[in-house]
């Protein structure tokens, strides 16, 4: 009984220290972001971006809108505007997609096995969305070591200069320093 009770406290602890850390920043509030339905997806996506996020489609390399963005700012994704990765996490990788040494927020991805196309990779996904973002690798740059290698048509970028505008200023603070 005693060991639940430190486990329990351990928990309890871990989950009210996530909760401070956030405390605050309205970009990082899971509630303020829903998946719509299938038929509001399906109406508000292209049909590349409901193939990559619906049925785990992969875009072409070198043929997508985010590959070789360099401006500032957050990349949401397309179905529910949750914040996942920045531009100061962005890195060329010579792969013809964005790729990213870590989300904004390990909360906001979940990540799963996938052995299609003959191989084990380790697939990434929006937690609230459940859309298919890509895939990440072990063969990144540090600080992580990782390459989150992300669809475009899964993300849409919010520019530094439109964040509080649409509502993640909180998030533009902690990301992007006053120069």
């Amino acid at each position: 009984m005693m060991r639940f009770q430190k486990l329990h406290t351990l928990i309890l602890f871990f989950i009210l220290s996530l909760n401070v850390a956030f405390a605050g920043d309205n970009s990082m509030d899971e509630t303020r972001y829903q998946r719509p339905s299938d038929q509001e997806i399906k109406e508000k996506l292209s049909d590349l971006q409901w193939k990559v996020t619906q049925e785990d489609a992969t875009e072409r390399a070198f043929q997508n809108e985010y590959w070789d963005n360099k401006k500032e700012g957050i990349y949401v994704d397309v179905v529910t505007g949750e914040p996942l990765f920045s531009s100061t996490h962005k890195f060329e990788s010579g792969t013809g997609w964005p790729s990213f040494t870590q989300p904004i927020s390990k909360s906001l991805i979940h990540t799963k096995e996938d052995r299609s196309l003959f191989s084990t990779r380790t697939e990434v996904r929006s937690k609230i969305g459940d859309s298919h973002l890509g895939h990440v690798f072990p063969d990144g740059p540090e600080p992580t070591g990782l390459r989150y290698c992300i669809n475009s048509a899964a993300l849409k970028f919010i520019p530094k200069e439109k964040m509080e505008e649409l509502g993640y200023s909180d998030l533009k603070k902690k990301l992007f320093k006053p120069k």
